[in-house]
């Protein structure tokens, strides 16, 4: 592969392999959603202090609620070559998996504007990850986080991309 046909592959790479902004001052403003997952395993004692809201740090999802929707607001500050970007809206959601002692995190990320926010979804997933790790880790440092990926985005010219069997869950037990 030359230097041209790298820099179309890689957008963020110039012909001389540095790196560079995308310039989308030439595109066309478009509604784009992106709706990223991941989950964050625990041990039982963990996930019983969180579903019966009696961790010592209050109200753990809600808190990583907020936490993923503020991250989401933040994420070109976080991500060097991100734009800023206008968001419309922002929406976690949790469900708890009593069987292998996960909670499954789903964040969906709406914005009008020239490029996507699939990295808005996928740092709201990671921040209310991290979120719920900080608030749990004095009783359970063996918490892991796992599998954060994008599972949906629509916008733009590249159009849809659905992730092969991924479905939106979007129900979550009410603490």
């Amino acid at each position: 592969m030359d230097k041209k046909q790298l820099e179309l592959v890689l957008s963020h790479l110039d012909s001389a392999g540095r790196v560079k902004m995308v310039d989308v001052s030439e595109k066309e403003k478009t509604w784009r959603q992106a709706t990223a997952k991941g989950s964050i395993k625990m041990r039982e004692e963990t996930l019983d202090l969180i579903l019966t809201g009696k961790a010592r740090k209050g109200n753990v999802l809600e808190t990583a609620r907020v936490a993923g929707i503020m991250a989401a607001k933040k994420t070109s500050d976080l991500i060097p070559l991100c734009h800023p970007i206008q968001l419309s809206n922002v929406e976690l959601y949790f469900k708890p998996n009593e069987n292998d002692y996960t909670i499954e995190i789903e964040a969906t990320v709406k914005a009008f504007d020239r490029t996507g926010v699939e990295m808005e979804a996928l740092v709201a997933v990671a921040s209310a990850a991290l979120t719920i790790y900080d608030m749990c880790k004095a009783v359970d440092r063996e918490m892991t986080i796992n599998e954060i990926r994008l599972v949906y985005k629509s916008g733009g010219k590249s159009g849809i991309y659905e992730r092969a069997g991924e479905v939106s869950g979007r129900k979550e037990v009410k603490i």
